[in-house]
Order: structure tokens, then C-alpha cells, then sequence
């Protein structure tokens, strides 16, 4: 039986002066509000609400924690509380910007502006189902990570992380600006400390480092999402996760298809941002950028027949191998029977 998420707070809910007008999402840390300031203007209101630690009923204000979850649950909270302080010294056009921060109810909120627009995310499934080859043409892509870089360079001189970088946490504004929102300090503390069942991650943008509690994390961290991102930008998909890519590497087979449709410098350029290996990366964001503004030479490589010929066989045995797992997998389902 599933855990029941911690309700959110009812419209008209005053908090710190802000009046909550709804719900605009929730997710396993948090909840975020449309709410009006005391001058009646909109802002975004972020609640520390972590769904695996905490529970709240209907019209209450105040989470209900049990004990033996209490410490991780404060030290959530304090880095969300950090979080939001680092973040309000952050003035760039690329960062979201934080108003206000505050404690209230046993919790912290954390006051930005409101942003009207839409995700990258939501841009790349409207272009996927458009089946051009193209999900986005190559000068959009480099614009756009032009933007986001420019305001991460910012976020780690502050000497900060983002660590969830990717397209649902990319917004395009209406104004067609590209702002980084929902940091995930809090989440990261989380995730090292806490024993959860569920990772805290996101599948295919977090990094390896972020999979062991023994490593150290940095700017490649961020780089390697910013690489997975820039990949879902050209592929309309995510990459495979980190443990999949340990196990057999497809990267470079699923960037080869790509070969004359992008450039080689950007699917090159990805490659080096999502290699395994940290010290293999990118180990700041302006060397990220010099790459990313080499203008003046894009090489588009087709493919030989041979190579086409390749690629082709190598995709059917791919496909063969995932449809034979699927068999034995339903094979095993059918009969009872438990994998040992």
C-alpha cells in the first residue's frame, strides 16, 4: 500500500503575510503555491514538505513527523533554509529569484517569482510527437544552454550546486528566457543521510558520483545533467540511467545515429560532459561555455553505408536482446515462478 502524500495547503491559507491562491505542484520534497503578496501581486511559494518523512492531513497547517525520522527531517530543513538564503544573493536572469524566505508552521518557505511559460521538458514532448528529425535545430539548442550555463557559472561561484538539473527544472519563460528552478541541496542531504527506499535522483541526469554517499561532488556534477539535458534537447528522450551505462554503454551508439543531423563538436561535446568518469568532464562551466561557442568549427560527419549497415544490425540486436528480456521476464510472471 502506497504512502498517502501530505496534503497541501487549502487556497486562501495565510502564511507570512502571502495568501495561497493553489496548488501548482508537488513532488517528493516539497509542495508550490501560486500566491499573492500583501500588495496583491503573484509570486511562486516553495514549502519544505519531504512526503517521506512527514504527513499532513486536510486543512491542518503543521506536518506531523515521527520521532525517529525528526533529525533527518530537521536537517532537511536546514539545508533548505540555506538553500534559500545562497539563493537570494543570486541576482541573474537565468536563476530563479528568491523574495523572500521564511519559518512558519514547523516548516520553511522559500518566495520566488512567478514565472509564467512552460518547461524544456514540455517543449521536447510537444516536438517529439511532431516526428521530425530534428527535435529542436542546433542553434536553439546552443542558445538555449548559452542562457542556462550563464546563470550556472553564477550558482557555483556562489559556491553552490544545483544537483537536479534537468528539462522539468529548465523553465522557458513567456519572455523566452531560460531560468534553472527547484534546487536540490535539501534533496542531496536526503539522499546521503537518509536510508530511503526510492532514490532521490533523477534517472538518466544524475551523475555516478551522485549514486555513492562516498563521493565528492562539484561543478562536473551539475555538467554531466547539462550534458543529459542537451542529449534529451537532440534525442527527445532521456539517456539511459547511470547503472545501466556501467553495465553496457550505449551513449555513443545512440549519438552516432545523430551523426549529420548535429554537428560533431555538439554531439562530442555531450560525450565529454556525460562521461562516467568526473575527472573525465568538463571541471568548470567556462570550459563547458569556450566549447559550447566554438562557432567556426561545425563538421556534419555522415555516416558510411558501412557504418549505416553497423548501426542498423546493432539496433536489431539491441531490440532483439530487450524483447527475448521481456519474454522471459512475463514467462516468469506467468508461471509464478520467483528469479532467485
Amino acid at each position: 500500500m502506497s504512502k498517502i502524500k501530505p496534503a497541501p495547503l487549502l487556497p486562501d491559507t495565510l502564511i507570512g503575510g502571502y495568501r495561497v491562491v493553489r496548488r501548482l505542484s508537488s513532488g517528493g520534497f516539497g509542495v508550490v503555491y501560486l500566491a499573492l503578496d500583501p500588495e496583491g501581486q503573484q509570486v511562486a511559494i516553495k514549502e519544505y514538505l519531504p512526503a517521506a518523512l512527514a504527513t499532513r492531513a486536510p486543512g491542518e497547517l503543521l506536518p506531523k513527523v515521527p520521532s525517529d525520522k525528526l533529525s533527518l527531517y530537521r536537517l532537511g530543513l536546514k539545508s533548505f533554509f540555506e538553500e534559500g538564503r545562497a539563493l537570494a544573493q543570486i541576482s541573474h536572469a537565468s536563476v530563479v529569484s528568491v523574495l523572500n524566505f521564511f519559518r512558519e508552521n514547523e516548516t520553511v518557505y522559500m518566495v520566488m517569482n512567478y514565472l509564467e511559460g512552460a518547461t524544456l521538458q514540455d517543449f521536447i514532448v510537444t516536438a517529439r510527437d511532431l516526428k521530425t528529425q530534428k527535435v529542436f535545430r542546433e542553434s536553439t539548442i546552443r542558445s538555449l544552454f548559452d542562457e542556462v550555463l550563464r546563470g550556472l557559472r553564477i550558482v557555483h561561484q556562489h559556491k553552490m550546486l544545483h544537483l537536479d538539473i534537468k528539462p522539468a527544472n529548465i523553465f522557458i519563460t513567456d519572455s523566452n528566457k531560460a531560468v534553472m528552478i527547484d534546487f536540490g541541496a535539501a534533496r542531496e542531504v536526503l539522499s546521503k543521510e537518509g536510508n530511503f527506499i526510492r532514490p532521490m535522483y533523477t534517472p538518466g541526469f544524475a551523475a555516478p558520483e551522485m549514486y555513492r554517499r562516498d563521493s565528492s561532488m562539484g561543478p562536473w556534477t551539475d555538467i554531466y545533467a547539462i550534458g543529459a539535458c542537451i542529449y534529451a534537447s537532440m534525442q527527445g528522450f532521456p539517456p539511459n540511467e547511470v547503472p545501466q551505462r556501467i553495465e553496457k554503454d550505449r551513449l555513443a551508439l545512440a549519438l552516432t545515429k545523430l551523426r549529420g543531423v548535429y554537428s560533431d563538436n555538439l554531439i562530442e561535446m555531450v560525450q565529454w560532459c556525460m562521461a562516467l568518469d568526473p575527472l573525465s568532464r568538463p571541471q568548470s562551466v567556462f570550459a563547458l561555455q569556450k566549447e559550447l561557442s566554438r562557432e567556426g568549427e561545425r563538421r556534419y560527419t555522415k555516416l558510411t553505408v558501412a557504418e549505416k549497415m553497423r548501426l542498423q544490425l546493432d539496433t536489431m540486436v539491441s531490440s532483439d536482446l530487450k524483447k527475448s528480456e521481456q519474454k522471459a521476464s512475463t514467462e516468469v510472471i506467468a508461471h509464478g515462478a520467483r528469479p532467485k
